[in-house]
């Protein structure tokens, strides 16, 4: 069936997410066929055996009964079926969302910068959290807002797919977005643009204690570990005291990515833990290649989710890090994402995962071991200026960098 790939990331409007090899399979011709091979996938994969209470054979006679004249009625029916599930993250990609969602070998991509989800309980559409450093970002957009509207189109039942085609588009044009925030409405037009991702910035901070090292990292994409591994290693060399991670507003990404990278940090133990449908549980475990032991502390927001959980999970169990911020947002599912037979895509969650004591966090999150929420003006602060973040002037910084200071006087 060819190359399947593991992220644990929402719909992305810039395109970020996998760079997969072509499926093997032959171009199916059949508008049933491709129904079937879907219908194959989710009935072999879905982590939910009882597939949300439906009967999922039946769903199959009553697609395959009917007639497609094309594959775009196929793609229709696909969607249908899948809604079925009421799983928001389990989601069909016809050939050019799914080309969209797939990062470009140079790094590059198009669009505003915010990842989205479905809430199931209200049928709207509710942002992850905008990438730094993106035209979303800029506009002020937040995590856990709710997208009511695209374009002056009401969202209401909208598909993820048919919202991430309206947002996404050429750079230099732009695209009108409502969201709800706190009860209130708000408007942003934002113009799209060509995002170039480097997923790790990092530096050296000069406090009380000497040098920390400072290392923020914006998402889990292919080139995360690598970079944070070269992070570490130029601040190691600095000679750092202890460090300072920020996973703030870190909407997740690969699997793999979270795993190696908390390998850095972690020498011995297990890593998480991911449970698939019938009860078998695969475990990750740290290989005694840290990086260091030095004090560490981590940031984490509300817009901090999947991978960023699965990382600052770990840590938190294993009492390699102090946790300070918001709780984090809660997705504790992983989706294998598929190549189908025609150049279509298929995300399908497989599987639930673990912390190391066993925690499930879905729809829950991580709780900080030490709670401190930015007020309204000092985001909007944060926002405005960039440059603040991660700065003294950052609160949350400088509450990190209090923290860390306590730890290595200890």
């Amino acid at each position: 069936m060819g190359a399947t790939a593991t992220l644990l990331s929402a719909a992305t409007i810039t395109g970020a997410g996998l760079h997969f090899s072509r499926s093997q399979a032959f171009f199916r011709d059949s508008p049933k066929e491709l129904i079937d091979e879907v219908w194959q996938i989710i009935n072999r994969q879905y982590v939910d055996a009882t597939f949300n209470q439906v009967d999922w054979r039946k769903v199959r006679s009553d697609y395959l009964d009917r007639n497609y004249k094309d594959k775009e009625e196929a793609y229709k029916a696909i969607r249908e079926m899948l809604q079925k599930l009421e799983d928001p993250y389990t989601r069909f990609m016809d050939p050019e969302e799914f080309n969209n969602m797939q990062i470009d070998t140079s790094g590059e991509l198009t669009g505003v910068g915010i990842q989205i989800t479905k809430d199931e309980k209200t049928d709207r559409l509710i942002i992850v959290a905008p990438i730094e450093d993106t035209p979303a970002f800029n506009a002020g957009l937040l995590s856990k807002d709710i997208i009511t509207k695209i374009d002056g189109k009401d969202t209401k039942g909208m598909d993820v797919n048919d919202a991430v085609k309206m947002i996404r588009g050429k750079p230099g044009t732009t695209v009108s977005l409502t969201v709800e925030r706190n009860g209130k409405q708000f408007n942003y037009t934002v113009t799209r643009a060509t995002i170039e991702l480097h997923p790790v910035k990092a530096r050296v901070e000069n406090s009380s204690l000497g040098k920390i090292g400072y290392i923020r990292l914006t998402q889990f994409s292919a080139q995360a570990a690598q970079e944070m591994r070269q992070a570490m290693q130029n601040e190691e060399k600095e000679q750092v005291k202890g460090y300072i991670l920020d996973l703030r507003s870190n909407p997740g990404g690969l699997l793999y990515a979270s795993v190696d990278i908390a390998r850095m940090w972690i020498d011995d133990g297990i890593i998480v833990s991911t449970v698939n449908r019938v009860g078998t549980m695969e475990e990750q475990k740290a290989n005694a290649s840290a990086l260091t032991d030095k004090p560490l502390v981590v940031l984490v927001d509300g817009g901090s989710a999947s991978a960023s959980e699965i990382l600052s999970g770990a840590l938190q169990d294993h009492k390699r890090a102090t946790i300070i911020g918001t709780r984090t947002f809660g997705k504790g599912l992983v989706q294998s994402v598929r190549p189908l037979g025609d150049g279509s895509g298929l995300a399908v969650t497989i599987a639930k995962y673990l912390t190391p004591n066993g925690r499930d966090i879905h729809k829950h999150g991580i709780d900080p071991d030490i709670v401190y929420e930015l007020s309204e003006q000092q985001r909007k602060d944060l926002q405005g200026d960039r440059t603040l973040v991660g700065t003294p002037k950052d609160p949350q910084f400088a509450k990190a960098l209090e923290v860390l200071t306590q730890q290595v006087k200890k």
